[in-house]
């Protein structure tokens, strides 16, 4: 049974250009999320799994945009091909079907496992060269949401009553960071 094929795209954030991930590959429906790769909080692959039949081949540019992590993978493709969905990963070549050879299985682990250790040394990097720009007093973090004024406003309505979804819109800020400046007073 020939079934359609569907895209995953997944960037890690919203001025990364999703376009080039699979521009040479011809696809029947596209999802796109824009997301980090850590993020649990992907609404368009909840959306592809919902969607995707039996029958249906899965297009992902590569292990790491379909995945967080190894355990990740490993969970979805199992998943997929369970179902009888074919994934194809363009970048690694690789194509798993659910009637996998025990190499097939190998190759995922191996290369997922790559992905996973790619992804920690882009993380160690970015540790270590913001603790450099700390040093040199160059790295100062996330500009602030609010000026000191409206935080204290925000506080001040807040403790008043104040409905906190309601000021967090107001704000224009999210109720999470409404609730860290509620913490620091």
């Amino acid at each position: 049974m020939q079934g359609q094929r569907i895209g995953y795209v997944r960037v890690s954030s919203f001025d990364q250009n999703p376009e080039r991930q699979l521009e040479q590959v011809k696809v029947s429906r596209l999802f796109t999320d824009k997301a980090s790769g850590k993020d649990t909080r992907r609404p368009e692959l909840d959306a592809l799994l919902a969607f995707v039949r039996e029958g249906d081949t899965v297009v992902v540019h590569s292990m790491d945009r379909l995945a967080r992590n190894l355990d990740d993978l490993r969970r979805l493709v199992q998943k997929l091909t369970g179902r009888g969905v074919r994934i194809e990963f363009v970048k690694e070549g690789l194509l798993f079907t659910g009637e996998d050879s025990p190499m097939a299985n190998l190759m995922l682990s191996v290369m997922g496992a790559f992905a996973e250790f790619e992804r920690a040394l882009i993380r160690e990097r970015q540790r270590e060269g913001i603790a450099l720009a700390r040093q040199r007093g160059a790295y100062r973090g996330r500009k602030k949401a609010l000026s000191p004024e409206q935080a204290a406003d925000l506080c001040t309505r807040a403790a008043a009553g104040e409905q906190k979804a309601q000021l967090a819109r107001e704000f224009g800020i999210s109720r999470e960071t409404l609730y860290q400046y509620l913490r620091r007073g």
